[in-house]
């Protein structure tokens, strides 16, 4: 991800979540965040530059890899786009010395996680009325060991 991407991504988060990041938090994560990592899925523009469509942001913490967002744009969802960013995210993640990873998803997000399922992660918890804007539950979920780089 570089500077120039803050822009579009700071906008498909807010066309994804009904509790999207501050404006800044992409920018901190970017510049400021030594133990952040982040990656942009770009598709071909008419122009032939590449425009961003989707984002993951993954921090590291000791040994694990925390799944903070995954975002993909409306327009471009259903092909794949999120599939390739933690596929992508994971393996890096591995190459970094990362063993397992975890993640929260709305307990609703049904979609999401038949995505996650298909990696192998696994539901271990739940977080009572963790989001704010509607007091819906978070599924913990985490995949051990990740898959090799």
């Amino acid at each position: 991800m570089r500077i120039e991407d803050l822009g579009i991504v700071h906008e498909i988060d807010g066309l994804s979540f009904s509790l999207p990041w501050p404006a800044n938090a992409f920018r901190y994560e970017l510049m400021e965040n030594k133990n952040s990592r982040l990656w942009v899925a770009e598709l071909a523009g008419q122009d032939g530059v590449g425009m961003v469509v989707g984002v993951i942001v993954v921090w590291l913490v000791v040994d694990e890899a925390h799944i903070a967002t995954l975002a993909v744009h409306p327009d471009y969802r259903r092909r794949g786009i999120a599939t390739q960013l933690l596929q992508t995210a994971l393996q890096a993640c591995a190459r970094l010395g990362m063993r397992s990873a975890t993640l929260e998803v709305r307990a609703g997000n049904l979609a999401a996680q038949t995505l996650y399922r298909r990696f192998g992660f696994e539901v271990v918890g739940r977080r009572r009325a963790y989001y704010q804007d509607n007091h819906e539950d978070a599924l913990i979920m985490t995949l051990s060991p990740l898959p090799c780089a």
